[in-house]
C-alpha cells in the first residue's frame, strides 16, 4: 500500500511539474507576443512622426478642432437643419440602393461558391481548394481597392460601388455559408440521392432548408456592414451620400451645417437598419418574439 501511495504521490507530482511548466511556457510566449506588438507599435508611430508633412505629435492635440467646428456651425444654423436633411435624402436613398443590390448579388455568389467548396457537398470535390482560394481572393482585396480600379475603367457613379461591395461580399459570405454547411446534417442529401435526385435539387431541398435560417442571419448582418460601405466610397467618387459628405467637407468653412446633416442622415439610417436587422436575425435564429 506504501508503495502504491508513494507511486501515487510521485505522479501527481509529475502531472502539477508538467502544469507548471506548461504555464510558464504560456506567460513566456504571451510576453513575447506583448513585447513584439510593443515595438511594433513604437516604430509604427515613429514611422508616422518622421513621414507625417504637419508633424503628428504636434497635430495630436488638435485632433478635435475639426469635430467642435462642425458642432459649432451646425448648432449655429439649427434652423436649416430639416431642410438640410431633406436635401440629402435622396443620396441616402442611392446609398442604401447600393448597399441592398450589391448584398443581394454577393449573397447570391456566395451561396453558389460556399456549396461547391464544402466538403461533401460540393459538386467537383477535386475543386473544392479552387473555390476556396477564389473566395480568400475575394476577401482579401479591400472594397476601395476595387472602386478606384471601376471607377478608372467605367467612370464614377453607382455601378463601381455596387460591383466592388458585391464582390467582397461574395467572398466574406462565401466563407460563413461554407462554415454553417459544413454542419448540416447529410440524411436529408442521402435520401434525395437514393431517389435519383441530382445536385441542385439536392442542395435545394436537402442543405438550404437546414442552413436557411443562418444564411438570412449573416446577410442581414452582411448588409449593415455594407450601408457603411457604400458611404465610405462615395468618397472616392462612387456615389450615394458618400460622395455628398465629400464635397460638403472639402468646402470647409461655411458648409459645415451639410456635413452635419449628412452625418445625422447616415447614423439614423444606421442605428435604423442594426435594430430591424438584429431584430430579425434574433427571429431566425433564436425563434426571438418581440
Amino acid at each position: 500500500m506504501a508503495e502504491i501511495s508513494a507511486a501515487g504521490s510521485t505522479g501527481t507530482q509529475s502531472m502539477r511539474d508538467s502544469y507548471m511548466a506548461m504555464t510558464r511556457r504560456k506567460r513566456a510566449y504571451g510576453g513575447i507576443i506583448l513585447a513584439v506588438f510593443i515595438l511594433l507599435m513604437i516604430t509604427g508611430f515613429q514611422t508616422v512622426e518622421e513621414r507625417s508633412a504637419g508633424g503628428f505629435w504636434e497635430g495630436l492635440p488638435r485632433i478635435f478642432d475639426f469635430p467642435a467646428g462642425v458642432v459649432s456651425e451646425a448648432w449655429d444654423k439649427i434652423d436649416q437643419m430639416p431642410a438640410n436633411l431633406v436635401t440629402y435624402f435622396p443620396a441616402l436613398i442611392e446609398t442604401i440602393n447600393i448597399a441592398a443590390v450589391s448584398t443581394l448579388v454577393g449573397a447570391i455568389l456566395g451561396l453558389i461558391l460556399s456549396l461547391l467548396s464544402t466538403r461533401g457537398l460540393a459538386k467537383w470535390p477535386r475543386l473544392i481548394p479552387l473555390f476556396r482560394r477564389m473566395m480568400d481572393i475575394m476577401r482579401a482585396l479591400p472594397e476601395i481597392v476595387i472602386a478606384l480600379v471601376l471607377i478608372f475603367i467605367l467612370g464614377g457613379g453607382p455601378i463601381p460601388a455596387m460591383i466592388a461591395i458585391a464582390f467582397h461580399t461574395a467572398g466574406a459570405l462565401g466563407k460563413l455559408f461554407s462554415e454553417v454547411a459544413e454542419n448540416a446534417d447529410l440524411k436529408p442529401v442521402e435520401g434525395l440521392a437514393s431517389v435519383g435526385a441530382n445536385w441542385s435539387q439536392r442542395m435545394l431541398l436537402g442543405v438550404i432548408p437546414q442552413v436557411a435560417p443562418n444564411y438570412l442571419s449573416y446577410t442581414l448582418m452582411r448588409f449593415e456592414i455594407n450601408i457603411r460601405a457604400s458611404a465610405i466610397l462615395g468618397f472616392v467618387g462612387a456615389g450615394g451620400i458618400g460622395y455628398e459628405l465629400r464635397n460638403a467637407m472639402t468646402f470647409g468653412m461655411g458648409r459645415f451645417d451639410l456635413a452635419a446633416a449628412i452625418f445625422v442622415l447616415l447614423f439614423l439610417t444606421i442605428v435604423f437598419f442594426d435594430q430591424i436587422s438584429s431584430h430579425y436575425r434574433n427571429r431566425l435564429v433564436k425563434g426571438y418574439q418581440a
